[in-house]
């Protein structure tokens, strides 16, 4: 498979909003904290299930110290005023063998334009490729936009309600 620590795509998406979908790198520690926040607490409690502003040192690390093997993570990036900025965010992490868990943030004014579902698009892609089976999510139960994500995402999908989530398993072979 080639370099995903490459990975660059452009895409233009309904409304004519041209998004770069691309691999984080390490460099992008500014444009993610940026990013993080234009986000609201709400869609910040969805991500992380509590409130959540800052991070430390540690999770800042996790979060840029990808592999591209067990950890991949991708950003979407659009222009704003001439500077090409982070809105939205994708990643998985191997769990078990053929098996990872997946998040996403999308920053609240580009919600509902398909950046997500462009992120699942080449998320699912790259796992199939890697050779993944199953694609996890712990979703909170009024996170309705994700849990249509993963509905409309076109993967055989076993949801199961747990005690403060939705269990979600996307199946890729």
């Amino acid at each position: 498979m080639d370099d995903l620590s490459h990975y660059s795509v452009v895409e233009r998406l309904r409304g004519g909003l041209t998004l770069e979908i691309r691999a984080l790198r390490p460099d992008d520690r500014a444009g993610l904290l940026a990013a993080v926040d234009h986000t609201s607490a709400q869609s910040l409690y969805r991500r992380f299930f509590g409130a959540k502003r800052h991070f430390t040192d540690k999770e800042i690390a996790f979060f840029l110290n990808v592999d591209f093997t067990r950890h991949v993570a991708l950003v979407a990036t659009a222009d704003e005023d001439g500077e090409r900025v982070i809105i939205g965010g994708a990643r998985y992490v191997v769990t078990q063998p053929g098996q990872a868990e997946v998040a996403f943030t999308v920053i609240d004014h580009y919600q509902g334009r398909g950046v997500g579902a462009a992120l699942m698009r080449h998320l699912v892609d790259i796992a199939c490729r890697s050779g993944l089976a199953e694609l996890t999510a712990e979703v909170l139960p009024g996170n309705a936009p994700m849990l249509k994500l993963f509905e409309r995402c076109g993967l055989p999908l076993c949801r199961r309600r747990e005690a403060e989530a939705v269990h979600v398993v996307l199946r890729l072979t």
